[in-house]
């Protein structure tokens, strides 16, 4: 169909195009509540002079709002009113088709379609934008501001249509136009902003935020080749660079006029003034990309500002390129540029280590830069830096933008002229951390000398702040038990290894001098007083002989003697040297930044994000600082949308849920979920959960089809493990169960077999990190399985094992409305919270797991007989470790059998003995089952059982999938963020008029 067709422009002073009518109206009727205010704020929105597509209906639709507005008609039914017809819409997609072109004109195909329907919804969205941040800033509102490495999105024209009612519309509309809107959908590629569960859950806070009405914005790096795309080979993982830019982005809107400098390098020097400047170096610009981000059923539209970098032009060296030097002409702009690549980049070598702390850096001086312009700009005139907490909140999400808390201090200091106690105040009353990890690894540390040559004014302000620490540490403990407060410091300190500053020096030995004074003053009281008590007792006693007299002087010089040397020993106490003994550093080792530790002395606020993380990190992680500072901890279990996660990727389930509970009101307000517990026994109800569950299973096996080539049944049970390949994740755990059941499979008749196993299709999805050795051994092992079982005729539907590549959101929309048993098995106490097990549960899938992270709260919810429960507990994890390095562990016989079967080459000619040698020995880096596979096997093949035993009775297995459902209720994320809203941010609700 031809994209110009039944076009009608004109020139015009209005908006663009049919629905930037509909926006227009809208302001319209608003004004007559809001009156001069709002004419101010729409005004600035309103562009003077362009072109318009216009059509009937949607003239008419206009007059009627404004007749229904100037009669005082209920102001909802009125905007309903406005909601663009499916014939606005296909105007509005023909306008972006001619006059936004991305492709040819010659042809409406597929992805020309999805980017003129991207390109109409985003109108709408940049019209609520405006409005949303005009109002904002009229009222002069705080405002949270959420930094996070990874924004992992998912698509976005679903959700944004979704979230803004439309979906029926633009279904419509596509349809007028010769496409399906599914069709349309599917050619939007997945944002390459994140990796994981941290990601996902920055995305989620988005969506919450938003339709929460809460004041906020989110801030990453606009990466052009994201994190790596998955291809599965005969040799395993493979990875090669994301395209998801390179056919460019209609979600995002480039801000010319937004960018700012950012430094690397260069020195510090004492100005006349007295201020320190950061001079010289290595100088380029980020630039803000804007991606606006819709709540659901509100005007409210807030923004997710990326940073992509650049140099200016004089960077360019154009002598050397005119010389025939390209390479050296290119430089610049090269080092530039690849700082927003890659996300994570390897960080084995010196320059991957220095290329990652450019990341870090640049998302935290450019998002401060412009978090500091948009509070001067609304200060309208004399700033008042005081007010600056009362307006501004800053979340790092993780340790990633943990320079914020030295940026915003430079920023204050040396650009604003604040002072270091006004600065250092301000600082710690903005700045907030979530901490996401307790493994060793995550809590990042970097090398002293790597930021020393980065970032030498920054290196400064952190050994400013790490005095600030000493302090508070000091003025807590004293400094008599200098072994005590070493212990202390070893454990709080931001630098590692590093020596004490000088203040603190002459602190400490000054203490020293008082003690020893002290001391030595109080032993010559004490001996004064026996010389007393001697003298008043040998007066009682008779006159001594003449040959006592002669004796006695000579035993006077000898304990006279002896009480000279005494004092001579105690003279070589020297307080410098016992200082230094107790405080010296080691030089074989490396001199290192705690950028955790950092967080916790530099903020307001520390949160876990599951009631057991949130536990250890007060328990183990940070408990010398929960001490010291108990108020600053708190938790905030993570959440999920339950709009992206049950109504737009399982609609069948989401109207059943509405039917059932009588309205849409649970997709706000989840806790209504928890009304279908009584239901969950109806015959009625059952029938359509199971129906629904098999429309979502039968998607699967298509899906699985065309990515993979496997045939699988949707009569079998859907058993997935979808997230991060890691090791304490324990997909080495799931497979190795798996491989038990075909080998136990193997040794029987067809009929036991059958008699036996409930069949099952077991799904894998995830990405091990490029460098990450043994991570990827585990994804080879995983397709050698599914190679050797889904290709051996005795065991046929019974057992399948796939592999899914490259997974991402888009994957997971497909795969987890249709799973019915999801894998959740990390080593107790080491996952932080998790959020696919919420996204699970929601979709009534059964959980099999331990109790770590969020699933212990997640069992508390659905009921502990609706989990499936095995392994060690956290608290039981230290010893169990101590024990296997004392040679006391004793492994079940099925674990030794299961891991001689993987040696002896059934599953190919891959040598997998590196992967085996993992789980043996009692110590060793790689060695000794450091995550308890071995351990936890015999307890998860047991339970296992359990699962089959209750899929064989479908009735309560249903219900069970219903009462988990029910009891996910609170894990909406707009649960979390209005906690931290309440809790950490200090901000509220502000709903446009």
């Amino acid at each position: 169909m031809e994209a110009s067709s039944a076009l009608r422009i004109s020139h015009s002073s209005c908006s663009i195009s049919s629905v930037a009518l509909f926006a227009k109206s809208k302001g319209r009727s608003r004004h007559l509540k809001w009156r001069s205010a709002s004419r101010k704020s729409m005004s600035s929105v309103r562009p003077r002079r362009c072109f318009v597509v216009t059509n009937v209906a949607s003239e008419k639709q206009t007059r009627n709002l404004e007749d229904s507005a100037v009669l005082g008609e209920d102001e909802d039914e009125g905007l309903d009113a406005l909601r663009p017809d499916s014939s606005s819409i296909v105007s509005s997609i023909k306008y972006h088709a001619e006059f936004s072109p991305s492709f040819s004109p010659e042809r409406f195909e597929l992805p020309k379609a999805y980017y003129a329907t991207a390109e109409s919804v985003r109108d709408m969205l940049i019209v609520n934008w405006n409005a949303t941040y005009n109002y904002y800033e009229q009222l002069n509102v705080k405002q949270a501001y959420y930094l996070s490495m990874e924004f992992l999105q998912g698509r976005a024209l679903l959700n944004a249509i979704g979230n803004l009612e439309l979906t029926g519309a633009y279904a419509e509309a596509l349809t007028k136009l010769g496409h399906n809107l599914e069709d349309v959908a599917k050619q939007e590629p997945d944002a390459a902003l994140g990796n994981g569960g941290l990601g996902r859950l920055a995305s989620c806070f988005l969506d919450s935020m938003a339709t929460l009405n809460y004041p906020a914005w989110g801030y990453g790096l606009r990466y052009r080749y994201g994190l790596f795309k998955q291809l599965i080979t005969k040799n395993g993982q493979e990875e090669v660079a994301e395209n998801w830019l390179e056919m460019g982005n209609p979600w995002e809107i480039v801000r010319n006029d937004i960018f700012y400098p950012i430094k690397f390098y260069g020195e510090v020097i004492q100005g006349a003034n007295g201020r320190k400047e950061w001079a010289g170096g290595e100088s380029i610009i980020a630039v803000g990309y804007d991606v606006p981000i819709p709540g659901y059923k509100t005007q409210t539209t807030i923004n997710l500002r990326l940073w992509s970098t650049k140099i200016s032009s004089e960077g360019f060296n154009l002598q050397a390129f005119n010389a025939g030097e390209h390479t050296k002409a290119y430089e610049a702009m090269t080092r530039a540029e690849k700082i927003c690549y890659i996300l994570y980049p390897g960080d084995e070598s010196y320059d991957g280590k220095t290329l990652r702390l450019k990341q870090q850096y640049t998302l935290c001086s450019a998002s401060l830069q412009d978090i500091i312009a948009r509070f001067e700009k609304r200060s309208e005139g004399a700033v008042n830096w005081d007010s600056f907490p009362d307006k501004v909140a800053v979340q790092m999400n993780d340790t990633h933008p943990t320079l914020c808390i030295p940026e915003l201090l430079r920023i204050l200091v040396d650009v604003k002229g604040l002072s270091w106690k006004e600065a250092w105040n301000i600082t710690k009353r903005t700045v907030a951390y979530t901490n996401h990890t307790v493994l060793p690894e995550a809590l990042e540390k970097w090398s002293l000398n790597l930021l020393q040559e980065l970032l030498p004014r920054h290196v400064e302000i952190i050994r400013l702040i790490d005095e600030e620490l000493i302090n508070d540490i000091v003025d807590e403990y004293g400094t008599e038990n200098l072994e005590m407060l070493k212990e202390k410091l070893k454990q709080m300190r931001i630098l590692d290894n590093i020596e004490l500053p000088s203040s603190v020096l002459e602190s400490l030995i000054e203490s020293q001098e008082r003690l020893i004074k002290n001391s030595v003053e109080e032993e010559e009281e004490q001996e004064e007083e026996e010389e007393g008590k001697e003298g008043s007792e040998s007066s009682k006693v008779a006159k001594p002989t003449a040959k006592e007299e002669i004796k006695n002087p000579k035993e006077d010089v000898k304990s006279k003697g002896k009480k000279a040397d005494n004092s001579k020993k105690k003279e070589v106490k020297d307080p410098k040297k016992i200082v230094s003994s107790a405080f010296e550093t080691d030089p074989k080792q490396a001199q290192l930044v705690r950028m955790a530790n950092l967080c916790v002395a530099g903020g307001h606020a520390v949160n876990g994000v599951a009631e057991i993380h949130t536990d250890i990190v007060k328990r183990e992680v940070f408990n010398e600082f929960y001490k010291l500072w108990p108020e600053k901890f708190q938790n905030k279990t993570n959440g999920v949308t339950p709009r992206r996660w049950i109504k737009f990727c399982n609609p069948e389930l989401s109207r059943i849920i509405t039917k059932w509970i009588g309205s849409e009101d649970w997709l706000t307000n989840t806790e209504k979920l928890v009304e279908l517990r009584k239901f969950a026994d109806n015959d009625e109800l059952q029938s359509e959960w199971r129906e629904a569950k098999m429309s979502n299973k039968k998607k699967i096996v298509s899906f699985i089809k065309d990515k993979t080539g496997y045939n699988v049944s949707p009569e079998a049970m859907f058993d997935v493990q979808i997230k991060r390949i890691h090791e304490y994740k324990r997909q080495l755990l799931n497979i190795l169960g798996i491989v038990y059941r075909y080998k136990k499979m193997k040794e029987m008749s067809p009929e036991e077999r059958q008699k036996k196993y409930v069949p099952r299709v077991c799904i894998f999805g995830g990405k091990a990190f490029a460098t990450y050795i043994q991570a990827k051994r585990i994804v080879k092992f995983i397709t050698d399985v599914g190679a050797t079982i889904n290709h051996d005729p005795d065991i046929g539907d019974l057992l399948k094992v796939v592999f899914v590549p490259d997974y991402n959101v888009s994957i997971a929309e497909v795969l987890i409305p249709g799973s019915e048993l999801s894998q959740h098995i990390s080593t107790a106490g080491m996952e932080a919270s998790g959020t696919s097990n919420m996204k699970f549960a929601m979709n009534g899938c059964l959980l099999i797991g331990t109790l770590d992270g969020a699933n212990v709260e997640i069992r508390q919810e659905v009921g502990e007989d609706n989990f499936f429960l095995f392994g060690a507990r956290a608290d039981e994890i230290a010893a169990l470790r101590e024990e296997r390095a004392k040679g006391k562990f004793v492994p079940d016989p099925r674990f030794e059998e299961v891991k001689a079967y993987v040696r002896s080459g059934v599953f190919g000619p891959y040598n997998y003995n590196d992967l085996m040698g993992s789980l043996e020995g009692n110590e060793g880096y790689g060695r000794a089952d450091y995550f308890l596979v071995g351990k936890d096997f015999p307890d998860y093949i047991e339970c296992q059982d359990k699962v089959d035993e209750a899929y064989r009775n479908q009735k309560t297995w249903t219900r069970m999938s219903i009462l988990n459902t029910a009891g996910s209720y609170k894990f909406s994320s707009d649960r979390t963020i209005h906690q931290y809203a309440r809790d950490i941010w200090g901000i509220e609700a502000v709903t446009l008029p």
